[in-house]
């Protein structure tokens, strides 16, 4: 049976590429049992051995689902080792989880990452005494450079001795003694100073494990409390730190003088400043669309649309069908429905993938840290911490992970704010939508998309305020710590793998779910309500349904056209769908040779003002239905899901008519009673906003319902 090594680490460390460097190709990826965080697994060839990834943790207490997946798999499956990687550059912060593993009794070699980077600051790091403190094999490498790889390799591979454990005072030691005198007979005997630490630290998941036991327990904390003058909990951390900084101390030696700067320090006195930290992040993302939507992004959609769909594709499959002697209504069915829709997303899978690229270089460069910090001075202002921009930018891909994210903050009201406004910010499946409204009505501009992107951005910040205001949401932001890893290089393994994965989860997205809801609509706009096929689609069923309920998108501006109505409601299913249903509506195999024949279609219909309204609405409106699944797990209720799925949609509708009321008096000088419920809604929104209790009646209601 082959030997399971865990790898554990902070979050930021290099764990995913030196996860990458180990397994190569040979990984596996599904969810932990019981939660909807990634498994990672792969196979470590040249020593037989399994490698599980464990999420990035700084510690092992119970404070978040990554950390309590991690410690259940260690205690629980017990590895025969452990790959503890820790960032060399930062070792102080990273040896505190280091101190927690040695506990756990299991063989652990420590793989000191980013040594390069060490030895350019003129830093030696001596690796035999960190050794000796540790009571551990410690390794140097570069994870990004394959650096040490063979020793790290050969380190594990003969790993098969407990570690000494990390040392604490007198005192503490004499209480983990009796502790682990009173647990004998309770947990194993490898686990015994594990828990004996953590009922120290009154760790919630110990003491629930440890039972009966617990009353004997706590009168030998409450007596080592008494004598020392302080919280068990926080005699623990500060001597684990004390520790760890003597060894440090002992083991490194650094040639930099008090005061100097590292290169990462330079970098951070601009990119983190106070005046520039915003406008230097706003330049970056208008770069980074720029280059994914209107140049080279742009290029491969272009190529996509009008020669793989456009000259090959549809007319091959349309010929083949014929010759074939298909059914011509089969026929329609597979080239106008099927391939028109689901080849009106992919064409965008170009753009999606230059977008892909350039994030996961943002991030594994340390940059997007930084932004988390530079936003968190912005949140406050709102009602919100910075800890609340990590679970956006993780929704940047897909609202799903980034509603669940929002569960590492610690304070629930942050917590629950933030899970009822992440998808404000535009995901991967509104990419499509945004770009669509570009090239049809803005001639392509990147200005688009971030102002999308801004506007999301906003949505977050005003709800920060007005949702703190409610009674049942009100409170203040939780402090923000976060650590910025140094500046480097990205590895181009681990570019490309997480952009093919953030791909194929489109791709294959495009080829089920949209591919289903693409014939439906196809055959809802073919026939009509006898089932007769219809030689106008204005005479279908679909039609009829669009029409029924345009007069609620009136105010907005694309009330009148029924396909806009229409397409916003099957991207309840699946935001990817309003551009597929698109390809469908408009007889996109019909229309020339090119997909982006739409666009003269959509800029016929809009006006510029109202396509951007459109886009709003999409935008900030309730998220796909997997999405609002995500808000349901975070939230606790259905009622509270539906009460935050009403606020999503109605300040959708808010904004989106103010945009399209207001813009067309700026710029057509029209005038209506819409105009006047779109001040009024301005008015509103300010009220809420600079009034200290708007909702002072409902804050009564509650308090009276409470008792």
């Amino acid at each position: 049976m082959s030997r399971v090594i865990a790898l554990a680490g902070n979050p930021n460390c290099g764990k995913t590429t030196l996860f990458n460097r180990l397994t190569g190709s040979s990984q596996k990826v599904g969810n932990w049992p019981g939660v909807t965080i990634d498994r990672k697994e792969g196979r470590i060839k040249s020593i037989g051995a399994v490698l599980v990834d464990l999420p990035g943790i700084y510690s092992l207490s119970p404070y978040s689902p990554e950390e309590v997946v991690s410690r259940d798999f260690l205690l629980d499956s017990r590895p025969d080792a452990i790959i503890n990687i820790v960032d060399a550059t930062n070792m102080e912060r990273n040896l505190y989880l280091t101190s927690q593993i040695l506990d756990m009794g299991i063989p652990t070699v420590i793989a000191l990452n980013m040594m390069d980077t060490v030895r350019k600051d003129g830093t030696v790091i001596d690796t035999e005494k960190l050794s000796k403190a540790l009571g551990c094999r410690v390794v140097g490498i570069s994870a990004l450079k394959g650096e040490g790889m063979e020793e790290l390799l050969e380190a594990v591979s003969s790993a098969d001795e407990a570690p000494s454990p990390v040392r604490l005072s007198g005192p503490l030691e004499k209480s983990i003694s009796e502790i682990s005198e009173n647990l004998r007979d309770k947990v194993p005997e490898e686990h015994l100073r594990w828990y004996s630490v953590k009922a120290l630290e009154r760790d919630v998941l110990a003491i629930e494990r440890i039972g009966d036991s617990w009353n004997k327990i706590s009168e030998i904390i409450e007596k080592l409390e008494k004598e020392e003058d302080e919280e068990s909990d926080s005699l623990v951390a500060s001597e684990r730190y004390g520790s760890i900084s003597d060894i440090v101390a002992s083991s490194v030696k650094t040639k930099r003088t008090s005061g100097s700067y590292t290169t990462s320090d330079k970098i951070d006195r601009i990119v983190t400043h106070r005046w520039l930290g915003l406008p230097i992040f706003a330049g970056v993302m208008f770069l980074v669309y720029y280059i994914s939507i209107t140049t080279v992004g742009g290029w491969g959609t272009d190529w996509v649309n009008d020669v793989f769909f456009g000259e090959w594709a549809i007319p091959g499959a349309a010929s083949w069908l014929e010759g074939m002697a298909v059914d011509p209504v089969l026929s329609a069915f597979i080239v106008d429905g099927l391939i028109a829709g689901v080849g009106a997303v992919l064409g965008f899978l170009p753009q999606m993938l230059v977008l892909f690229v350039l994030l996961v270089i943002l991030e594994d460069s340390g940059y997007m840290a930084r932004i988390a910090f530079v936003m968190d001075r912005v949140f406050r202002r709102f009602g919100l911490s910075g800890k609340s921009f990590i679970p956006i930018l993780i929704g940047t891909g897909c609202g799903v992970p980034g509603i669940m994210a929002s569960r590492t903050i610690e304070s629930e009201r942050d917590r629950r704010i933030t899970a009822m406004t992440t998808t404000f910010i535009p995901c991967s499946a509104k990419l499509p939508i945004i770009a669509l409204i570009a090239g049809a009505l803005f001639g392509g501009s990147a200005l688009v998309a971030l102002a999308s992107y801004f506007i999301g951005v906003l949505a977050i910040l005003l709800s920060g305020i007005i949702l703190k205001k409610w009674p049942s949401l009100s409170g203040t932001p939780s402090e923000f710590i976060m650590e910025l890893p140094p500046y480097h290089v990205p590895g181009i393994a681990t570019v490309i793998r997480s952009t093919f994965e953030k791909g194929w989860a489109f791709v294959r997205k495009a080829g089920t779910f949209i591919l289903l809801a693409c014939g439906i609509v196809w055959f809802l706009s073919a026939f009509d309500w006898s089932m007769s096929m219809v030689g106008d689609i204005n005479d279908s069923m679909l039609a009829d349904i669009g029409n029924a309920i345009t007069w609620i998108f009136v105010p907005l501006g694309w009330g009148d056209e029924w396909q806009f109505s229409v397409g916003t409601i099957t991207g309840l299913l699946a935001k990817e769908n309003v551009v597929g249903t698109f390809g469908v509506l408009f007889g996109f195999s019909e229309v020339a040779e090119s997909g982006d024949e739409i666009w003269p279609i959509i800029a016929a219909m809009l006006t510029p003002i109202a396509g951007f309204s459109f886009l709003v609405f999409n935008l900030l409106c309730a998220p796909c239905f997997a999405a609002i699944g995500a808000m349901r797990r975070e939230l606790g209720t259905w009622k509270a899901t539906g009460a935050a799925v009403l606020y999503q949609c109605l300040l959708a509708y808010a904004v989106s008519m103010v945009i399209f009321q207001i813009g067309s008096l700026l710029i057509y000088g029209t005038f209506g009673i819409w105009t006047v419920a779109a001040f009024a809604t301005v008015a509103l929104i300010a009220y809420i906003l600079v009034s200290k209790e708007p909702f002072a009646r409902y804050r009564h209601k509650t308090s009276e319902a409470a008792a």
